[in-house]
C-alpha cells in the first residue's frame, strides 16, 4: 500500500485490519531472481538473448519512461516478436487491448512501465525482466510479483547498471534473503554495502538526540 494511501486510512478508519498474503515487501520463494550486470549499450542484445530462451511462454519486459517503452517495442517488433505495450500515455482502450492481447496469447511479450506494475491480473506470467532498474526496492518487489503466482513457479531477471546504486544496498539484501545469487559486482560494490542516505563511521554528533522533559 502507497504510503500516502495507508496515511488516508489511518486518518479515517478506526482499527483498520491489515490482511496480508505471504510476506510484505518480500517477493515470494517461487521466483528465481537471476541479476545481469550490464552495460546501457548492452541491454538490447541481452533481452533478444533471453527472450528467444521464451519459446511460447509469456514475459513482461519493465521500463522507467513511456518514451523507452515504445521505442524497446518497437525494435522488437521489426525483429518479428509478438510484442505488445502498456503505459499511462495510452488510451484505456488501448491499454485493454493490449492486456487482452497478452491474456490470449496473441502476443507473449508485453513491453509495459509502472502502469502495469500494480491492480493488473495477468495469469501465467513465466518470466519478468526489468530492462530498467526502478530506484525503489519497492516498486521492484511489485513487479516481479507478476510471476510466481498461484503455486506456480516464475524467473525474474533485473538488469542492473552502475547508473543504478541507489537500489544496489537493498537488492543485495533481498537475493540474500531470498537465497538468490549475487552477483561479484554488485556484492563488493561499496554502494551494497550501506543504506542509501547513511554515512558509514561517522560519529553521532551532539544534536542527533533530542531530550524531552
Amino acid at each position: 500500500m502507497p504510503p500516502a494511501v495507508e496515511r488516508l486510512a489511518r486518518k479515517y478508519l478506526r482499527n483498520p485490519v491489515v490482511a496480508t498474503i505471504g510476506t510484505a515487501g518480500k517477493a515470494t520463494d517461487l521466483i528465481t531472481q537471476h541479476v545481469f550486470m550490464v552495460k546501457e549499450s548492452d541491454k538490447v542484445f541481452k533481452l533478444q538473448r533471453l527472450l528467444d530462451e521464451l519459446g511460447d511462454k509469456t514475459a513482461i519486459v519493465f521500463i522507467n519512461s513511456r518514451k523507452r517503452v515504445d521505442t524497446v517495442a518497437k525494435n522488437l517488433d521489426k525483429a518479428c516478436y509478438r510484442v505488445a505495450t502498456l503505459h499511462g500515455g495510452k488510451s484505456q482502450e488501448q491499454r485493454e487491448i493490449s492486456l487482452e492481447g497478452f491474456r490470449t496469447k496473441r502476443y507473449n511479450l508485453l513491453v509495459a512501465s509502472d502502469v502495469a506494475s500494480r491492480g493488473i491480473d495477468i495469469p501465467d506470467v513465466a518470466h519478468e525482466i526489468n530492462y530498467d532498474m526502478p530506484n525503489k526496492i519497492e516498486a521492484y518487489t511489485h513487479r516481479i510479483g507478476h510471476t510466481g503466482r498461484a503455486g506456480k513457479s516464475g524467473v525474474a531477471t533485473p538488469f542492473l547498471t552502475l547508473q543504478d546504486t541507489e537500489v544496489f544496498y537493498d537488492l543485495k539484501q533481498m537475493l540474500i534473503q531470498s537465497n538468490s545469487p549475487v552477483p561479484p559486482e554488485l556484492s563488493r560494490h561499496e554502494a551494497s554495502k550501506f543504506k542509501p542516505g547513511s554515512i558509514p563511521g561517522r560519529p553521532p554528533r551532539r544534536n542527533d538526540t533530542v531530550f524531552t522533559h
